[in-house]
Parts: C-alpha cells; sequence; structure tokens
C-alpha cells in the first residue's frame, strides 16, 4: 500500500483568482455563471476558505482564459534573505522564530517572542533566524545583519503592514483583509504611543497607533503631533474612539472609587512604561489630585500593554491599573471611567505608493462588517472610523 496523499493546506497555496476575476472586469457572480459554479464558491476560493478540486480550477482557468498555475500555484519556502535585527532575541536565539517586512527600502527582522507570550504560539513565524550576515560574528545584536531562512513566500513577506500601538483590535482588521487580499498580514507591536511614533521616526513600521490628550485644549493627538512630529507628511486616520479609565477587579472589592484614592497603602497599581497615552494620563490626574508618583505603591512597576495591566489584576497582582473599556470587558473587571479619547492611526503618506495594502486597510475601517464587529468587543465607538484628520505641523 502507498503513503496515503495529503491534502495541502490553503496557506501553502499562492491564489490569483481575485486579482485575474478583477483585471476582466468580472464580478463574482458572472465568473460563477461562466464556470457553472455557484457565487458563494468563488467567494470560498477567494477568501482562502475552499481549495477548488481538479475540474473546477480546470473550469475557472477555462472562463478566465489562462491555465490553472496562472491562478493557483505553490509557495516557495526556504529562501534566506538579509535584513535588520529590531528587538532583542530569546536566550536560546538558534532558529529563532522571527517576523519580516519591507517597511520602504529596509528588511526588518524581529523575534515573535517580541508579540509577548500569548500571540507567540498564534502568530505564525515569516522565518527562522540562520544567525549573523557577518561570518565572523558569533553573538547577534539588535541593529546587526542578520540572515534569515523563509518559511513563506518572499512575496508575501513584502505585503506585511506593521503597526505600532497598543490596540489589540487591529489584529481583527488583518483578518479582515486577509480575506479580502488573501495573503496580506497585519502584525502589531505593541507599545505605547510615545514609544510608537519613535518607532514610526526610525522607519521601523509603516502605521504608528496614538492616542494623546492635550490636557489644555482637550483635543487628540493633533496637538501632539504638531509638537512632536518633524518627520515628512504623514496621513492621521481614526481608527475608534473610546474610554480611558481605571480598572479594578470585579465588584471593587477595595472599594476604589478615583484617582485620589491611588496613595492608599492597602491599593497596588500596575501602570503602563513612560510615553504611554494611559501613563500620561495618570500622571495628568494624579498632578490634579496632588499626589507624586513615589506616593503610589507599584507606580514603578509596568505592562506593555492595556491587555497586559487587565490580566495582572485579574489574576490579583495588582488592584488597580489604567486602561480602556474593552480591555476591563474581556477580563471581567469593573471600569471607572476617566476620559474620552480617540485612537488614531499615523501613516507616512510615501509609503502608500510602495505597499498598496495600506489603502485596502483603510477600506476595511470604513467597511459596515468590520466596524459593527469592533463596537461588539465593547467600548469602542466606531462612527468616525476611517476618518482623515486635516492637520498642519507648525
Amino acid at each position: 500500500m502507498g503513503e496515503k496523499s495529503k491534502a495541502e493546506p490553503a496557506s501553502n497555496i499562492e491564489n490569483r483568482l481575485r486579482a485575474l476575476r478583477t483585471a476582466k472586469g468580472l464580478s463574482q457572480g458572472t465568473l460563477a455563471g461562466m464556470a457553472g459554479v455557484t457565487r458563494q464558491a468563488i467567494y470560498a476560493i477567494e477568501a482562502n476558505q475552499y481549495l477548488p478540486t481538479t475540474a473546477v480550477a480546470l473550469r475557472l482557468a477555462g472562463a478566465l482564459d489562462c491555465r490553472v498555475e496562472d491562478l493557483f500555484s505553490l509557495i516557495a519556502g526556504g529562501e534566506i534573505v538579509e535584513g535588520e535585527l529590531v528587538g532583542s532575541l530569546p536566550a536560546d536565539p538558534a532558529q529563532a522564530r522571527v517576523k519580516v517586512a519591507r517597511v520602504g527600502s529596509r528588511l526588518l527582522v524581529r523575534p515573535v517572542a517580541g508579540l509577548g507570550e500569548v500571540l507567540n504560539f498564534t502568530v505564525p513565524a515569516d522565518g527562522l533566524l540562520v544567525g549573523a550576515a557577518t561570518a565572523s560574528r558569533r553573538t547577534v545584536r539588535e541593529g546587526d545583519r542578520v540572515r534569515v531562512r523563509l518559511l513563506r513566500d518572499r512575496r508575501i513577506v513584502d505585503e506585511e503592514i506593521v503597526v505600532a500601538g497598543c490596540d489589540p483590535a487591529i489584529f481583527l482588521a488583518g483578518d479582515y483583509l486577509r480575506r479580502r487580499q488573501g495573503q496580506t498580514t497585519v502584525v502589531e507591536w505593541s507599545m505605547g504611543s510615545s514609544a510608537a511614533m519613535d518607532a514610526l521616526k526610525r522607519g521601523e513600521v509603516h502605521v504608528a497607533g496614538l492616542h494623546i490628550v492635550d490636557p489644555k485644549s482637550g483635543e487628540s493627538n493633533l496637538p501632539y503631533l504638531r509638537r512632536h512630529w518633524k518627520g515628512p507628511e504623514v496621513q492621521v486616520v481614526t481608527f475608534a474612539s473610546w474610554e480611558q479609565g481605571l480598572m479594578v477587579r470585579h465588584g471593587n472589592p477595595k472599594g476604589i472609587s478615583g484617582v485620589g484614592d491611588l496613595a492608599r497603602k492597602d491599593l497596588v497599581l500596575i501602570n503602563r512604561e513612560a510615553g504611554a497615552g494611559a501613563r500620561l494620563l495618570l500622571d495628568q490626574k494624579l498632578a490634579a489630585a496632588g499626589i507624586k508618583g513615589d506616593q503610589v505603591k507599584g507606580y514603578q512597576r509596568s505592562a506593555g500593554s492595556h491587555l497586559e495591566v487587565a490580566r495582572l489584576i485579574a489574576e490579583g497582582q495588582a488592584d488597580v491599573g489604567m486602561g480602556v473599556r474593552s480591555a476591563a470587558r474581556l477580563l471581567g473587571l469593573e471600569f471607572l471611567p476617566l476620559q474620552e479619547e480617540r485612537y488614531d492611526l499615523v501613516i507616512p503618506a510615501r509609503y502608500f505608493s510602495d505597499h498598496p495594502g495600506l489603502e485596502q486597510l483603510l477600506d476595511i475601517l470604513v467597511s459596515r462588517p468590520f466596524r459593527t464587529e469592533v463596537e461588539a468587543l465593547g467600548g469602542y465607538d466606531m462612527r468616525e472610523a476611517g476618518k482623515i484628520r486635516q492637520w498642519q505641523a507648525r
């Protein structure tokens, strides 16, 4: 008996059906009629939810007047590429799993472990670290040139959109984008607003997420940009509006009523890193209450995201922390609102010309299904999602 062959997973197939169909000006329904299949089948194939049988693939090729291999082909793997290491490697760097992305003219390599303990097991790697690009180098440090053996096709890697920010809903936008584009992915490296903008200035990401409210005007993000952005032209696009406030354990067992309670000796805070929008808001509120940071137990201990703050509170490792309502809701925490604010995406205009996936991402933001699903998470107001903010650098 011969070995039974296994079906090729959809992730190993490059699917060009949508591109060829739209190039010929055909709707899904028209192509379905020409090929003798249902429109639902065309949708499922284009969304990589279904691999067609040989007979269906032949009929599609006939309808589009092309070869089957023009529509579907195996994705090549194993190519060795050279890029710049961003971030630190794990303790055992041998064959470290990495994400690889092209930002402008640079090919950047980041260890997947930098996504955090949960996403490390759910986000697939683009490749495995081989070692330093220079044979004489035995150790590899951030900024070094490194070699990576790709696990995915190079073209797919080049389509990846890299976001620096602190809103996990961007991964949901990435999933919607994959359904539409087939292979384009979105990866968010979790960091606060100031750090995200610094990463954008260094040319390490395509997009930075920003939520910093000006304490004088009450305006979100644009005053910060006018003060701090001196780089090339950027487009500012709203992702969502949300509430930020104090997150406390379910039932609020310690009776926390506001920021003024944080100086109590029986309360332990988990903070955000310096430069994060949540940290800036906390510092403003503490100053207004006449409380110094060294009066708050746990002020120096920080977490890297809203979700991490919420998780530490839910696990009893802290009593209170600053975050957004959606994170509190996800972990079953109580939420004490302090401020409404807007979360904007900041994108250098030059990236739109060489990365078509960015325009597609903005199309996703304004789509009704995406906005409806994000609002169902709780704590998000998507009415202005996709709105371009007019601003001018001073």
